[in-house]
């Protein structure tokens, strides 16, 4: 029987514990929050969307995804849902989004304490693992707990609210680990662009690129929040991760979007409605179209008296208002702080992990899961499956 410490109590560090309690090892979880699980009881606005049946790569961000792809299979994936099945989740499946049948993240939290507790695991929480250090044939956390085998699950430096203070990414260095420059995702985007204010606060149904360097990167099609600052929603959420390692790299990143995806000619259809609603100005051609603030922040940005009527207009005119309503561009200076960001993208690259363990190439015994490796999800349940397929693989990786 080996004695194996867990550093973290949040999902990753939770689901290793069970795994590694089964494999039949002295199991102590070591988590510096005076509670477990803080983390997951905010995912999918307390409702906690834990998994999603889709799990293409896709949805996946990392540098080095044919590792990844190690670690995201068909088995592992089943293993995870058998275990939820197992501990009593019913899950609440919506769209291929699968959430507990309560509607609360809580049960998610507490169905893999009270496994955690009937396995015997030895939870101490108030801990901060400051460090680690190699003494003959094992391992010792701040000079005082003995370890035969550590499962590093610290969290990133996303949310440091619930705990995450990336001091993680400092016990895998010591370790010697390399460590991918950590940035913000699942993030509101900042833009430099004047007068947002007068969109701010307006929520619509929009299609997004991701435009880096003047090339396309990725699109999104979902809602979108308009800030004073920028943009935020799910879909930009979901490129944010890749906007901040452009940033940080010094591309010029912009966001282009259509307001209108479900019209595939502007100029012919508002051309139309122009014949068929007769006596309209351009200002009341948009009603019912879009938000009325949206439209006149609109028709200002393509600067078109809002007054004028459709015929009156210039050929250069419409197709400046269609760039406007249909390919708005926003220049993007930034992401929003890790305080908050849902994830960070970076960290531990997978080149140095056993993808069928979790175990450090650098140091045997040593296992690293969760976010402080080098992958992000979508939102969708994404990050929670990737932190429990780790979680299975480095538990079961302990026997």
């Amino acid at each position: 029987m080996s004695k194996v410490v867990i550093i973290g109590a949040g999902a990753s560090g939770l689901v290793a514990a069970i795994f590694a309690a089964k494999a039949k090892n002295e199991v102590t979880i070591l988590e510096r929050n005076s509670s477990v699980g803080k983390k997951i009881l905010i995912t999918g606005n307390g409702k906690c969307n834990y998994f999603n049946i889709d799990q293409d790569i896709k949805h996946y961000n990392c540098q080095n995804k044919e590792i990844l792809n190690q670690i995201i299979t068909t088995d592992n994936l089943n293993e995870v849902l058998n275990m939820f099945d197992e501990i009593g989740i019913v899950p609440k499946i919506k769209n291929g989004y699968y959430y507990p049948n309560s509607n609360q993240a809580v049960s998610v939290k507490e169905a893999l304490l009270l496994e955690c507790q009937l396995l015997g695991v030895n939870i101490i929480t108030d801990y901060y693992a400051k460090n680690i250090k190699k003494q003959n044939n094992q391992f010792i956390i701040n000079n005082e707990i003995k370890a035969d085998k550590i499962i590093i699950a610290t969290g990133s430096k996303a949310a440091p609210k619930t705990g995450s203070d990336g001091n993680g990414y400092n016990l895998v260095n010591s370790l010697g680990h390399s460590i991918i420059k950590p940035l913000p995702a699942l993030v509101q985007l900042i833009s430099d662009e004047k007068d947002l204010k007068q969109w701010d606060k307006i929520r619509c149904e929009v299609k997004v690129s991701l435009i880096e360097n003047d090339k396309l990167i990725k699109k999104e099609h979902g809602e979108i929040q308009l800030t004073d600052y920028g943009v935020s929603g799910i879909c930009i959420f979901n490129l944010s991760g890749k906007v901040a390692r452009g940033i940080d790299n010094n591309k010029k990143e912009e966001i282009v979007i259509n307001f209108l995806p479900e019209i595939d000619d502007f100029i012919k259809f508002i051309s139309q409605r122009n014949n068929k609603v007769k006596g309209r100005n351009i200002s009341q051609l948009f009603d019912g179209l879009l938000n009325y603030k949206l439209a006149d922040f609109l028709i200002k940005k393509a600067k078109i008296n809002k007054n004028k009527y459709w015929d009156e207009l210039t050929k250069e005119e419409k197709e400046t208002l269609n760039q406007k309503v249909c390919a708005f561009k926003l220049n993007i200076k930034g992401t929003n702080s890790f305080d908050k960001a849902q994830v960070c993208s970076g960290g531990v690259p997978l080149t140095e992990i056993n993808p069928t363990t979790m175990e450090s190439a650098k140091e045997n015994n040593i296992y690293i899961i969760g976010e402080i490796l080098d992958v992000n999800g979508d939102c969708g349940g994404y990050n929670l499956t990737f932190a429990f397929l780790t979680g299975y693989l480095a538990g079961k990786g302990t026997k």
